[in-house]
């Protein structure tokens, strides 16, 4: 998806460094109601799997993301964007930078978990070519709220063929 050029927002995506920390976590304060904290960062950044990229326009973080390698796919842990910066191609480029990492030999497919009460990610995801694949019933510790598992897949493959089924049809 590309947006209008007035409104694009062009960044610089690199590897998130520890000084980024307290930009990335007042984006993360002002996007989610349960947000991480420091401590669950630096855990998470800690494991050798576990990486981080921020999106930078003059020299301010702009939108960060936070994945995980698994053996055949790559799994998004967290995600967002500064909410001034929203609906203007950030997102879109941090997805196209993790897309980029997708090959058919190795990792072929982005997975990640979107709460059900978050509509504006899921048509975001959605519009990026990720699909609803399942439901994880009761999946946050902090809410009883169900999650949508999406799935991008590399080269434009689709699951539909091997997993369609209601979720996959209303939510994805």
């Amino acid at each position: 998806m590309r947006f209008p050029k007035g409104l694009t927002v062009n960044t610089h995506i690199r590897w998130m460094i520890r000084r980024d920390m307290p930009e990335v976590l007042q984006i993360e304060q002002a996007s989610f109601e349960f947000p991480w904290s420091e401590d669950d960062f630096v855990r998470c950044l800690r494991q050798r799997n576990c990486i981080g990229m921020v999106a930078e326009q003059d020299d301010k973080v702009v939108g960060f993301m936070i994945y995980e390698l698994d053996r055949e796919y790559l799994h998004v842990l967290n995600f967002a964007v500064r909410p001034d910066c929203r609906r203007r191609g950030v997102g879109a480029q941090m997805v196209d930078k993790l897309v980029s990492k997708l090959s058919s030999q190795r990792r072929t497919r982005i997975r990640l978990e979107v709460r059900e009460t978050n509509l504006a990610a899921q048509v975001f995801f959605r519009k990026m070519g990720f699909r609803a694949v399942t439901v994880l019933r009761d999946y946050y510790d902090d809410t009883t709220e169900d999650a949508y598992v999406m799935h991008y897949l590399c080269n434009g493959q689709t699951e539909e063929s091997a997993t369609f089924n209601r979720i996959s049809k209303l939510a994805g």
